[in-house]
């Protein structure tokens, strides 16, 4: 599986963006999709997870701004991040894992570069 994550930028502090995660090459026939972050200085941590179809997510405890959702028919997962803040900078990634365990924070088995947000104050 290949993922490709893009959307990040540089934006001010109250702004909104909207991170694409594009997949190809699937072969599993059922799979989670999730967005992580890493903060500088920071370790990685899950954001949100939805599966295959896009009718269950489950986002990590305080995700209030930010809203995962699926788009199949284009293969890809999106994170809709709004009134962002300075502690929001990241660099954001996507991930894939086979199976149904909205749940996991590892065994992602797949991974997209990572797309870098930056919020100014």
């Amino acid at each position: 599986v290949q993922l490709q994550a893009s959307g990040g930028g540089l934006v001010q502090a109250g702004d909104s963006l909207r991170l694409s995660c594009a997949a190809s090459g699937r072969t599993f026939t059922s799979y989670v999709t999730a967005w992580f972050r890493q903060a500088p200085g920071k370790e990685r941590e899950l954001i949100a997870t939805i599966s295959k179809g896009g009718g269950s997510k489950h986002y990590a405890d305080g995700v209030t701004r930010f809203t995962i959702s699926r788009d199949s028919a284009k293969n890809s997962v999106y994170l809709q991040m709004n009134n962002l803040k300075p502690e929001d900078t990241a660099v954001y990634y996507c991930a894939e894992r086979a199976g149904f365990n909205l749940y996991a924070t590892d065994g992602y088995e797949y991974w997209g570069q990572g797309t870098l947000v930056t919020v100014s104050s």
